[in-house]
């Protein structure tokens, strides 16, 4: 794909035009979202206006979960300060970037666990960076799309409820694929600075 400004993605910023020229791309090229942007269009529950906090706060949470699974140096996130930047789910500790990659990368971030570990059909300790991304792209082929319900608070520290699906439409780890929609709810809190370009 042509990675020049002539290309943009309707939901994301910082993929290309003159900002991402020296990027450095995980597979090499800017990814593109045509596939899983067809699935928010298609199955998302809220349609927000552009400017909008809550399209804001939307645009940020792909933008963010886009440079972290797609750029490879620290100094190309833009969604983010790499040096400040710390990640906790469930009431964990934080974690940094650097230890994000030593996890395997952020599906393994994502997915961490307490359950026993005969109880997990996906484990995060057992698998690598390539390995998570391989599970994830063969069993939802058209991606899995995420959408902003509510902004409860923000910005700078921005508290929203959020609804990530797809559906099992290729194999999982040794299962057919059932067609069956995965779905789930989270809440998330970013805090951000004023200097967030999503928000400028």
């Amino acid at each position: 794909m042509d990675s020049s400004s002539s290309y943009s993605d309707k939901y994301r910023s910082f993929i290309y035009g003159e900002g991402e020229k020296s990027t450095v791309w995980r597979n090499g090229a800017p990814p593109n979202y045509d596939l899983v942007n067809k699935l928010f269009e298609e199955g998302r529950t809220q349609e927000w206006p552009i400017g909008s906090v809550e399209e804001k706060v939307q645009r940020l949470v792909k933008s963010w979960e886009m440079e972290m699974f797609h750029k490879t140096r620290m100094e190309d996130y833009k969604t983010l300060n790499p040096h400040k930047f710390t990640f906790s789910l469930n009431g964990r500790p934080g974690i940094n970037i650097g230890e994000i990659k030593q996890m395997g990368g952020s599906y393994n971030a994502f997915l961490q666990t307490s359950l026993p570990k005969e109880l997990r059909y996906y484990d995060p300790a057992e698998e690598t960076m390539k390995s998570s991304h391989d599970v994830f792209t063969m069993t939802f082929p058209r991606g899995f799309a995420v959408e902003i319900l509510h902004v409860y608070a923000g910005p700078p520290v921005i508290i929203y409820k959020f609804r990530h699906w797809g559906y099992m439409e290729g194999p999982f780890k040794g299962q057919p694929p059932s067609g069956g929609l995965v779905e789930m709810f989270g809440l998330g809190i970013f805090t951000v600075s004023c200097t967030c370009m999503i928000f400028m």
